[in-house]
């Protein structure tokens, strides 16, 4: 699997939210992506649904507290990642 990215439909943002699009994109990417080796370097063996779940709290610690509130990410994109980290396939 590639890194994970986060890529923001245009359609659900507000004038503001498109005008950061990019930059915004670009930090949920980052956090996504730190939270991936974090979660991935201390797995050990839990269910996929308790790693997504992990993700998912980790990636929103590494955001500002008003941008975190406001993530609603697609929560299938999310345990596709942490199957991957489950299996190994996340390096």
């Amino acid at each position: 699997m590639s890194e994970p990215h986060v890529t923001l439909d245009p359609s659900g943002l507000d004038p503001v939210q498109q005008k950061l699009r990019g930059p915004l994109e670009d930090q949920l990417t980052s956090a996504l992506q730190a939270a991936t080796g974090r979660v991935r370097s201390s797995y050990a063996g839990e269910p996929v649904e308790q790693v997504c779940q992990r993700l998912l709290d980790e990636t929103r610690a590494g955001l500002h507290p008003d941008i975190a509130a406001g993530f609603q990410p697609d929560m299938d994109e999310f345990c596709r990642v942490a199957v991957a980290i489950v299996r190994g396939e996340v390096s």
